[in-house]
């Protein structure tokens, strides 16, 4: 323990830098719970959109390769009209099968017949159907089929058969995502109070974008007050009086960290389809906006989750991790109060002992630092590898794939936590080596 010889006097300086302290101190609590609470914000945010917009509701869907389908040919049949190449070709083919169709009722009627009915038929045909004179008023006959045809009313008549089928075919198509997607579209669209995919995405994005600057300017914040309380150290370096309840403060500055360093979201894992277009029918069909996987976890998230799984290694994984990444760290920091704080006999207990000085071999959260950066770059070199192959530009389909995967600020935040901690554990070494020099020196102190 560091015995107070020399601040047995809790003066006016004491007094005035704890004050000092503990505005910044309030400060970095503020900034961090705010942090907290737009990140929170943030993950809810983008897991409504990655629900909306999910590949399960569009481009795996059947109601939406329905939609857009009988959009398409719906299109087409309403705007169907017969070229004059069209006209010729079709008339063309009317005449061949008028002449056709002559040619073979001749044939028939003029062959052999057994019966008098049959007789008297083909000799009234005979002497009453020039089948000649019929062959050459065929183009006449073809003309006036085909300007029937062509009609407003023909064409009015034929398109409300088309679409009639095609909307009675389009009824009969389902899957069972359309009442899920229904019920989560009128849901999100409710909450965010806006009536149409286009408003909801761009309200989303709009939000999403101004969360993501002022969460970094809170992190950021955060990290000025930690700064401040370092540069203290360097300018109280010779005020031996007064680094008791400097580092004290400081244990506090680091509590902050660590909380909002576990609670906040520390990874953010996001793969989507930007677009997908082709050409069906000579009209262009898009998918947009189709989210693939999205995931936002803090480290106490991460714990959650593995503790949760029916898998006893699972469970095992999270417990360590609780224990070693969070339990352990706020211990340290409470064992190093109390052998600052407390009397001899308290601060030489075997376990306050063991947690201020020994157990930081035990304390994990650097190695964690080292596996959530290899997390992250190990999975978004998956992810841009895997997304890369998705990216298709040809005449027929182009697709464009997002890899969205990010590290949080979270994360920094409880990286300057593990380099905070590890600054005060070698000041508080430094700290008692001066200490026992000055005893070994003085030993009547």
């Amino acid at each position: 323990m560091i015995t107070q010889q020399k601040d047995k006097k809790f003066g006016l300086p004491h007094v005035i830098l704890i004050l000092g302290l503990s505005i910044l101190l309030c400060g970095e609590a503020y900034f961090g719970y705010r942090l907290h609470t737009d990140s929170m914000e943030q993950e809810q945010i983008k897991e409504d959109y990655s629900m909306s917009n999910n590949i399960t509701f569009g481009l795996f869907s059947v109601d939406q390769w329905r939609d857009r389908m009988t959009e398409v040919i719906n299109d087409q049949v309403h705007d169907f009209k017969l070229t004059n190449a069209q006209k010729k070709d079709l008339q063309k083919q009317v005449e061949e099968e008028l002449h056709g169709l002559i040619t073979k009722t001749a044939a028939e009627i003029n062959k052999p017949q057994k019966s008098l009915g049959g007789k008297l038929k083909k000799l009234a045909f005979n002497s009453f159907v020039d089948t000649t004179d019929i062959q050459k008023q065929v183009p006449s006959f073809a003309k006036t089929i085909i300007d029937k045809v062509n009609s407003p009313a023909s064409h009015k008549r034929l398109k409300s058969i088309a679409t009639t089928k095609i909307d009675q075919l389009a009824n009969e198509t389902y899957d069972s995502t359309s009442v899920a997607n229904a019920a989560v579209t009128k849901y999100l669209y409710k909450k965010y109070q806006v009536s149409n995919p286009a408003e909801f995405n761009k309200q989303i994005n709009s939000r999403l974008a101004a969360i993501r600057t002022v969460t970094y300017n809170y992190a950021y914040a955060m990290l000025g007050c930690v700064l401040v309380a370092l540069c203290l150290w360097w300018f109280m370096r010779k005020q031996v009086q007064l680094q008791t309840t400097l580092f004290v403060m400081s244990l506090l500055f680091a509590f902050i960290l660590l909380a909002v360093g576990i609670t906040a979201s520390i990874i953010e894992v996001d793969a989507r389809i930007e677009s997908l277009n082709f050409m069906l029918l000579g009209e262009k069909v898009t998918f947009e906006n189709q989210v693939l996987f999205f995931q936002s976890k803090s480290i106490l998230d991460i714990v959650e989750v593995l503790v949760k799984q029916p898998k006893p290694d699972a469970v095992v994984v999270g417990v360590l991790m609780l224990v070693f990444i969070i339990i352990l760290p706020v211990l340290r920091i409470i064992a190093k109060g109390i052998h600052l704080l407390s009397s001899k006999k308290l601060a030489e207990n075997k376990v306050v002992k063991y947690l201020t000085f020994e157990s930081g071999k035990w304390d994990m959260a650097d190695v964690m630092v080292v596996g959530i950066l290899m997390t992250y770059i190990g999975l978004n070199g998956i992810l841009k590898s895997q997304l890369s192959n998705l990216n298709v530009h040809n005449s027929l389909l182009t697709t464009t794939t997002a890899n969205d995967t990010s590290l949080q600020p979270g994360y920094f935040i409880f990286v300057v936590y593990v380099v905070f901690e590890m600054l005060l554990s070698y000041i508080l070494k430094r700290m008692t080596n001066d200490h026992v020099s000055d005893q070994e020196s003085d030993p009547l102190s």
